[in-house]
């Protein structure tokens, strides 16, 4: 008896041997990603949980600026453009003519902030005030409330999405920023800036802003959820994810996963609002 017990195991452990042989591995997948650095936290963090529970899928993140992720997405250099603004009508025909065709998936709310060193005094900016500093009529803090002291105007690059959303909400549109501006290449950037310089100002997405500096209002209204939310904050804005088409197979999966509850818990805690 004990001898055919042991003839069967033997079997067993050769069927299992030989099934395991040939089972598939799941396929290996890379995904990437390009673009906005504001919406970088929020790619970054989702592909880095995202991988842990898909140990075959790997997602490489770039953050270069909305401009340049639309711009790969045109090439067909990445699979996902993320972007802190809409794609523009010219950039649509591009793609189109490149038979690339952008698909547009919002996947969290931002409230633009207008930051100052924390050292400043002022705790708000009207629009007009905001358009008169950044296009150089208004060069000392003193003129807005503040003290005697220098503005150091601080932006972003032109391929920014940041800096054309705050073109578009805090300006006005084709307003000419000084060419006195220190341009910056990240929110990241523009916050440390700030953040070491007494006179400064800029702005950056709220997933950025933290005790280095100071995030005024803008109109009197506070850049936060709640405001964000019930769309009295002037600066709002959707972040977007672009891919060519509705996605499909393993891209689908993973904004699926960002729109989903785990992925919308991850755009709160790196300090963005979730849309779902």
């Amino acid at each position: 008896m004990k001898k055919v017990l042991m003839i069967l195991a033997v079997s067993l452990i050769a069927v299992f041997i030989l099934t395991g042989c040939t089972r598939e591995q799941p396929e290996n997948i890379e995904i990437t990603m390009n673009g906005s650095t504001t919406v970088f936290p929020i790619a970054q963090r989702a592909a880095e949980v995202y991988m842990d529970a898909h140990l075959n899928v790997t997602i490489s993140v770039e953050g270069t600026g909305s401009g340049n992720g639309i711009a790969a997405l045109i090439d067909k250099t990445t699979d996902i453009a993320n972007s802190s603004r809409e794609i523009k009508a010219e950039e649509v025909d591009k793609a189109k003519a490149n038979g690339v065709n952008p698909y547009e998936t919002p996947i969290a709310l931002d409230a633009l902030s207008i930051v100052i060193h924390p050292s400043n005094p002022v705790n708000n900016l009207t629009q007009d005030q905001v358009k008169k500093i950044y296009t150089g009529e208004i060069t000392n803090w003193k003129d807005v409330g503040g003290p005697d002291l220098y503005i150091v105007v601080v932006s972003r690059d032109s391929s920014s999405g940041t800096y054309e959303a705050f073109i578009e909400l805090a300006l006005g549109k084709d307003t000419k920023i000084t060419d006195k501006a220190l341009s910056q290449a990240s929110n990241q950037v523009v916050k440390n800036t700030v953040a070491t310089t007494e006179g400064a100002i800029g702005y950056i997405g709220l997933g950025y802003v933290d005790e280095s500096v100071k995030a005024i209002s803008f109109e009197g209204v506070t850049p936060n959820k709640e405001n964000a939310l019930n769309k009295t904050y002037p600066l709002s804005r959707y972040l977007y994810m672009y891919t060519n088409g509705e996605p499909t197979g393993a891209v689908k999966e993973f904004i699926d996963f960002v729109l989903g509850e785990e992925g919308q818990i991850i755009a709160e805690e790196v300090g963005f609002i979730r849309i779902k």
